[in-house]
Parts: C-alpha cells; structure tokens; sequence
C-alpha cells in the first residue's frame, strides 16, 4: 500500500492495539480508534457478557468512524484454553489448555480443537489469537506458565506448537506464537517483576528456541515478546521485548521471521515499573517490534502513542522504521481480513458457532486422553456402594493470567452417574486451619476418599500440603490425591501411593477423571513433564 497519503499519526496508530472496559463501544475506545488511529483492540472477559454482544460489539467496532475506514481493525483475544479463556461463556466451545493436550499427546487433537476454536473466533469478529503459547515449561516453579505450555520437551511443545498454528489459521485466524524467546524456565510472573533466563546460547537454541524456529515453519502470522532478560542474547540488563539484539538480531536476521512481531502487554509490571510505558513503546519499536500491546489504562495508551509521534519528531525513531512495519501490518489485514464480508459475518441476528454435539464430541475425547495416573497405591477403582468423601478447592485468589471457568462444576458432581454416596467438602485453594480440622474430623468414617488440588502459582499452597499430609498419616493407602492443575503438586508430599493429574478443572475433564476414577475408562494421559526420577516425562500407568 502506497504510505505517502498516511500522516505520521496514522501510522503510529496502526502500531497499537489496545483494550478498553466495556461492552460496548465506550469513550475509551473510540477516541483510541477514531482520534488517535489505532489499529486494533484486544478483548478481555471484561467485553464479554453473551455470544450475540460480543458479535455486535465485534461489529460496531469495526464500524467506528475513522481516517483510514477502509483498513479492519485488529480483534485480538488471549484463548489459549484452559485456565486462560476470555471465552467461557454460553454458546462457546470450552477448549483445553496447553498442557491437557500435551498430555493426551495427539497432534491432530491440538489442530482439531485449534481449527474449533479458530471457527468460533471467526464468527465472533475476532481475528487475531494471542496464541499458542509454546514456551518450555522446565522449571516446577513458574508461576505464570505451567500448564499454558504443551510441557517440557522441546520437540514435542514445537510440534504441538505448528499444529495448532495450522490449525487456527486456515480457518482464517492469525496465530501468534509466545512468548518469545522463551518463558518456561522463569521463577517470576512478568506480570509482577523481572525474570532472567540465565542459560547459554547452546541451550537456548536447544530448548526455547526451538518452538519458535518450528512455529516460523509454520508460517506463524506473529509472534508475541517476552518481557524477560536474556543475558546469552542482550548483554544489557533489558528484557526481550526492547531489545535489538533479540528482536531485530535473533528473531528478524538469524533466525528468519517475517511476520509481525507485537509486545507483550506494556502495562505488566516487568515494564510499567522497571521502564514506563511510554518509554518502553520507543524502546520496543527501536528494538523491532510491529505492534505494542497497552491492554487497560487510557491514560498510559494516549501517553505511549504521543511518546512514539515524539520520538520520531526528536529522530530517536526513524520514519522509514514505522513504515516498514505498518506495511508488516497491512500486509497481514489484507491476508486475514480484507476479504471477509465483515457486516455478513459478525451478524448477531444470525450468528452459528460449532454445532454442540461436534464441539462436545472432540472435546470430551481430548478430556479422556488427558487424564494421567501416575501412581496407584491399589485403591482403585472405587467401590460403587461405599462413600466418597470429595474435598474440593474452590478458587477464591485468583491471579492475573487466571479465567477459571464460570460455571461451578466439582468433582462430587461428576461422579454422582458411578457412585451411590459422595459427601462434598469445600475448601479454599489456601486453606484455613479450621478447614484443615474440619476435613481431618469429617475423614474418620470414609475408606475412600480424594482430595482434589488446585495450584494456580509455582508451588502448591501450604495450606493444601499440610492437609494431605495430614490426611495421608490418618488415612494412609486410603488417600487419592488429584492435581487439577499444576502436576508439580506431588513435589509437596512425595509419599502419596494414589495420584492422578488433570491439568484444568473443568467440565469435560472431571468427567473424564469420574470415569478412570471408577474403572469406566482406562487412563491414556502421559506427563508431559518430568514430576521427578520416578515419573518422568512420558510417564502415565
């Protein structure tokens, strides 16, 4: 596209994608997109209430008067599945995580459910998926990462990686591959602070690059940085995300990417609090990035805009540098949207997402795949005509990376089709020691009984371990112990006979788990990482 009729704020506004607070257009957004040019939004749960507004906000925001009105917008959303689903809502298809699928270890599964998901994105007007996440979780203690990640070998996360690239976009929905060059081997949420990834280039091409060099074979459409320092790449103390020599250096010259590169959000606090994030969108653009992420604040958003239209002014960016990556920028509209009949397709008196059954059907076979028994002390199955005591962790902190479901569905509930009597004990994820005894006092009359874990950080809440000990010196073999989201769990209490991991907490899954629990299903999951030398990767009963 021809750039000499664009004015330097046009330009700059196509750099940006941006997130607002509403459901439906408010002042935010429209003075973002009709003022200040910019070329995308970015949905959070906070934009969504039903499948019908989200297709009319979809619309009437590509709707919006605007200087360049034959340009689409950019509609972006993180579903990555699982635990980080802006979407979780009637009407759309609740699809796994990451690590669920890593554990059932079958690529067309991963494309199958990326193609479902992709289908359903499209109909609601969304275009761009800020994934899949292919980062190498091979550190139990990331708190942010976990089970987004496929898991902890790098072939098989690059592998997972291309298929659900492949998967997205050929029903017409940009991938973006993150987070570059690697977050899985952090002990820090980037939303909170600084990481550092120490280890050297070798390594770093063995293991956290390789993701990436495979989702580039892939013909990813963008890739998304990482706000986290990698002294073998940048000898500077500056993350990935403004720095040249990992941007421009690694990801552009040696290692081949043409596609977009965006930021990670610039108002995490890795750059908010350490950079600011005005100056951290100069420094992001300098250092090569296309797209600068400002997911919240209006005032941080027009602050960023007006700092890059400065720093061109002062000549601390060049012109040309801008132009280079709109064109980067049209060029993927035009593949992904320009095409697309958006009045047509984002109708809300006639949208269709998947058909229940199909979604249901693949979904439900993804979940049985899943599940992985890693020890069985011989308390299984369950016995149909004695009681079950089910203790149960009802998420009560959540953090930033957290969408946990919206719909209240316990295990006690799943297993009502297979056992007589279930007695469901509620606890939080971090358990009070009234709780604890509460359980401990409640446990005396059952011969079987399972507590359901919940880690939603690195290591399992003391809470949670103090009571399975607990439980495991009353009750001994009698105990089943069941990781819904971080298999690490087992680290906390390593001498649990009975323990089984499900990597998310959902429908689908619990019932999938109801059925191995009680012998109606044979448990086909495999660890996708290493847990320790008894269990490593690949293992699964």
């Amino acid at each position: 596209m021809d750039l000499s009729t664009w004015t330097l704020e046009q330009k700059i506004g196509q750099l940006f994608i941006c997130g607002f607070h509403s459901l439906v257009p408010d002042d935010q957004i429209k003075k973002l997109v009709s003022d200040l040019h910019v070329g995308g939004v970015v949905y959070f749960r906070r934009n969504v209430q039903t499948i019908e507004q989200l297709a009319t906000l979809s619309r009437d925001l590509q709707a919006l008067p605007r200087s360049k009105a034959e340009i689409p917008l950019f509609i972006s959303i993180d579903q990555e599945g699982g635990m980080v689903s802006r979407l979780d809502h009637d009407g759309v298809s609740r699809i796994q995580g990451n690590m669920a699928l890593g554990a059932a270890n079958d690529l067309t599964l991963t494309e199958e459910v990326a193609v479902l998901a992709a289908k359903e994105m499209l109909g609601l007007g969304i275009n761009l998926n800020f994934a899949p996440c292919v980062d190498v979780n091979n550190n139990p203690g990331n708190p942010v990462i976990g089970v987004r990640s496929f898991g902890e070998n790098p072939e098989r996360v690059a592998e997972h990686g291309a298929a659900a690239i492949r998967g997205y976009q050929s029903q017409g929905v940009s991938a973006t591959a993150k987070h570059f060059p690697g977050h899985g081997d952090t002990a820090v949420d980037s939303h909170l602070g600084l990481a550092v990834v120490p280890h050297d280039k070798d390594r770093l091409n063995r293991v956290e690059l390789l993701p990436f060099r495979k989702a580039i074979e892939a013909g990813t459409d963008a890739i998304m940085t990482a706000h986290v320092i990698f002294p073998a790449f940048e000898p500077e103390d500056i993350p990935a995300t403004l720095s040249r020599r990992v941007l421009h250096d690694l990801l552009r010259e040696e290692m081949g990417f043409e596609g977009v590169i965006v930021t990670d959000c610039l108002e995490m606090h890795a750059i908010s609090k350490h950079y600011g994030i005005a100056a951290g969108a100069v420094q992001a653009i300098q250092a090569g990035a296309d797209i600068v992420l400002v997911s919240h604040t209006l005032e941080d958003q027009v602050n960023a805009i007006q700092a890059v239209r400065e720093a061109v002014i002062q000549g601390a960016l060049t012109e040309d540098q801008i132009n280079t990556s709109v064109e980067r920028v049209l060029a993927l509209k035009a593949k992904r949207i320009n095409d697309i009949d958006l009045a047509a397709t984002f109708n809300p008196e006639k949208i269709s997402l998947t058909p229940v059954i199909e979604s249901e059907s693949l979904l439900r076979r993804v979940a049985e795949h899943s599940v992985t028994l890693v020890n069985n002390s011989g308390n299984l199955p369950l016995h149909k005509d004695q009681p079950v005591l089910v203790v149960w962790p009802e998420l009560r902190h959540r953090t930033e990376v957290d969408e946990p479901s919206v719909h209240v569905y316990s295990l006690g509930d799943a297993l009502e089709s297979y056992v007589d009597d279930i007695v469901l004990s509620i606890i939080g994820t971090h358990p009070t020691e009234e709780e604890i005894q509460s359980v401990l006092e409640q446990s005396g009359e059952f011969s079987q009984i399972i507590v359901v874990t919940y880690t939603s950080e690195g290591e399992i809440p003391e809470g949670q371990r103090r009571l399975i000990e607990a439980l495991h010196t009353k009750k001994g073999s009698e105990l089943i112990v069941v990781s819904t989201r971080n298999p690490y769990d087992i680290l906390g209490f390593p001498q649990i006979g009975t323990y089984l991991c499900l990597y998310e907490n959902r429908s689908f899954s619990l019932d999938a788990l109801a059925k191995v629990l009680t012998g109606n299903l044979a448990p086909k999951g495999i660890l996708p990482v290493s847990l320790n030398s008894e269990y490593p990767v690949g293992h699964g009963l």
